[in-house]
C-alpha cells in the first residue's frame, strides 16, 4: 500500500460517508461484527463456569478474538489486493474509510426527529428518537426529545466520527476497524445488567481505554467548531473545563459539555432507562430554552468537527507514511 493510496482512500471515504451516508441494508462491517459478537458470545459463554470470574474471563476471551478478526481480515484482505491490482485495493481500502465514519448517517437520523417536531408530531419525534438512543423516550415532552437529540449528534460525533479518523490517521484502516470492532462490543455487551455485568467488562473497558483520547480531542475540536459555526466559542470552552467528566463514563460528556456551552443550553440530566430513572448531572448552563432549531445548530458541530477531525488525521497518514 503506497503513501498516495492511503491518503487518497482516508479522503474518497471521508467524501462518500458526507455525500452518501449509510444505506440501510448494504453489507457493513458493523453489522459483521456484530454476527461475530453474538456468535462468539453463544459459543464461549457455555464453556466457562457462570460465576463472576468465569464470566469475565468469557468475555474478554470474546474480545480477544472479536477485536483479532476485525483488525487482521482488513489488514489481510487489503494487502491480497494491493499484490494484484492497485486500483482494486484502493477501491477496497476508500470503502472500508467510508464504512467506518458515520456523520452523513448521523445527521440523516437525527434530522427525522427534527422533522417530526416541526411538524407537531411528537409521537413520530420521539419513534425516530428512539431508534438512535439507549434511553425511554415514550414520556418525553417536546424539550426533552431534543435535548436528547442534540446529546446523541453530540456523543456520537465522538464515538463515530472522530475515533475512527483518528484511529485510521495512526493505524490504518486496521485501526480503523479495529477501534470500530471495540465500540460495537461495547453497545452490545458493555452494560452493567444482570446478563452482562461481569461478561461485557472487558468490552466496557477497552472502549474505555481506545476512546480515551478521541473523546478529549472531540471537545476540543468541537470548541474549535463552535468558533467556525459563529457559536459561542468561549462558553464552549468554559463548559468543556468544567463538565467534562461529569459522565459515570470518563468518555462520554467531553462532546456534550463542549456542545451544551456552544449552543448556551442546558443538555444531559436525569434520563429513563429500561423503566428506571437514572440521575445523570447537568452539562452546560440554561443561557436560553431548548428549541427544535438546536438540532439543526448540532449538526453544524458535527460536520465543522468532522471536518477538522478529517484534516487531522490526513496530516497524521501523511507523516507516518512519509516516515516509513
Amino acid at each position: 500500500m503506497s503513501a498516495v493510496a492511503s491518503l487518497a482512500a482516508l479522503t474518497i471515504g471521508f467524501a462518500l460517508d458526507l455525500l452518501c451516508g449509510d444505506p440501510h441494508g448494504f453489507p457493513h462491517i458493523v453489522v459483521f461484527a456484530g454476527k461475530l459478537i453474538a456468535w462468539g458470545e453463544r459459543i464461549l459463554r457455555p464453556l466457562l463456569p457462570s460465576t463472576k470470574r468465569g464470566e469475565r474471563a468469557a468475555g474478554a476471551l470474546l474480545v480477544l478474538v472479536v477485536a483479532a478478526v476485525c483488525t487482521a481480515l482488513p489488514a489481510l484482505l487489503l494487502r491480497v489486493l494491493y499484490a494484484r491490482s492497485f486500483w482494486g485495493g484502493l477501491a477496497a481500502e476508500s470503502f472500508f474509510c467510508y464504512q467506518l465514519l458515520a456523520a452523513r448517517s448521523l445527521r440523516d437520523e437525527s434530522r427525522k426527529v427534527a422533522a417530526a417536531l416541526k411538524n407537531g408530531d411528537l409521537g413520530s419525534a420521539r419513534y425516530w428518537l428512539s431508534m438512535i438512543v439507549g434511553r425511554d423516550t415514550e414520556f418525553l415532552d417536546e424539550t426533552g426529545v431534543v435535548k436528547a437529540a442534540v446529546e446523541t449528534v453530540a456523543e456520537n460525533t465522538a464515538d463515530g466520527v472522530v475515533a475512527p479518523l483518528l484511529w485510521i490517521g495512526l493505524f490504518g484502516v486496521p485501526g480503523g476497524c479495529f477501534c470500530k470492532a471495540v465500540n460495537t462490543m461495547d453497545s452490545m455487551i458493555g452494560y452493567e445488567n444482570d446478563r452482562y455485568r461481569w461478561f461485557g467488562t472487558a468490552a466496557a473497558r477497552l472502549d474505555d481505554l481506545v476512546n480515551f483520547v478521541p473523546a478529549r480531542l472531540a471537545g476540543l475540536l468541537m470548541v474549535a467548531a463552535a468558533g467556525l459555526c459563529r457559536f459561542d466559542m468561549a462558553n464552549a470552552w468554559r463548559i468543556l473545563r468544567r463538565d467534562r467528566l461529569r459522565h459515570a463514563s470518563p468518555n462520554s460528556a467531553h462532546a456534550e459539555a463542549a456542545c451544551a456551552g456552544a449552543l448556551r443550553v442546558q443538555l444531559a440530566g436525569p434520563a429513563s432507562y429500561g423503566g428506571q430513572v437514572e440521575a445523570k448531572p447537568f452539562l452546560g448552563d440554561p443561557l436560553r430554552p431548548v428549541e427544535t432549531a438546536d438540532i439543526a445548530r448540532a449538526h453544524k458541530l458535527l460536520f465543522a468537527t468532522a471536518a477538522l477531525s478529517f484534516f487531522l488525521a490526513l496530516a497524521l497518514r501523511s507523516l507516518l507514511v512519509a516516515v516509513r
